[in-house]
C-alpha cells in the first residue's frame, strides 16, 4: 500500500472539496444573519422585560405578548442556528473524509455521499426553520388595528 499519494491525486481531491468548501462559505453567512437577528430579539427581549413592571392594562398584555412571540423567535432561531451549524460539521466531515479516503485508499464513495445528503437535508431544515423565524417576526411589525382607525370627532 503506498501511503504518498501524487501530487495530482491531492490536487484532484482539493478540486473534489472546492464545493463543499463553498457550501461551507454560504452557511457561514447563513449563521452570521441568523446570529444577527438573535442578537436583536435578545435586545428587544430585555428592552421589553425592563417596560413590563411598570405597564398596566393593554401595553401590559401587549408586552406579554410581544414578550411571548420573542421567547418563540428565540426557541426557532436557536434551532435554525443548530441545525445550520450542524449542516457545516457534517460538509466539514466530508471534506476531511475525501482526503483521508484519498490518502488511504479508502473507497468510501457511499458514506461520503451520504453525509453530504445529511448536510445538504439539514441546511435545508435550517433554512426552514429560519424562514418560519421571519414569519414570525413579521406578526410582530404589524402596525396595530387601534392605531390605524380614525379619530372620531
Amino acid at each position: 500500500m503506498e501511503f504518498s499519494p501524487a501530487v495530482t491525486t491531492i490536487a484532484q481531491t482539493i478540486q473534489l472539496s472546492l464545493s463543499p468548501v463553498f457550501m461551507l462559505a454560504g452557511i457561514a453567512g447563513i449563521l452570521n444573519v441568523i446570529a444577527g437577528r438573535l442578537a436583536r430579539v435578545v435586545d428587544r427581549a430585555r428592552t421589553l422585560e425592563a417596560l413590563h413592571p411598570r405597564s398596566s392594562g393593554p401595553e401590559h398584555d401587549r408586552h406579554v405578548w410581544e414578550l411571548r412571540l420573542l421567547d418563540r423567535r428565540m426557541s426557532v432561531i436557536n434551532t435554525a442556528m443548530f441545525l445550520c451549524v450542524s449542516s457545516a460539521v457534517a460538509t466539514c466531515c466530508v471534506v476531511a473524509l475525501l482526503f483521508v479516503a484519498e490518502l488511504i485508499h479508502l473507497h468510501i464513495g457511499p458514506v461520503v455521499a451520504l453525509i453530504f445528503i445529511l448536510a445538504m437535508l439539514l441546511l435545508v431544515a435550517g433554512l426552514i426553520a429560519f424562514m418560519i423565524e421571519v414569519r414570525l417576526s413579521l406578526r410582530a411589525t404589524h402596525v396595530r388595528v387601534e392605531l390605524l382607525e380614525r379619530e372620531r370627532a
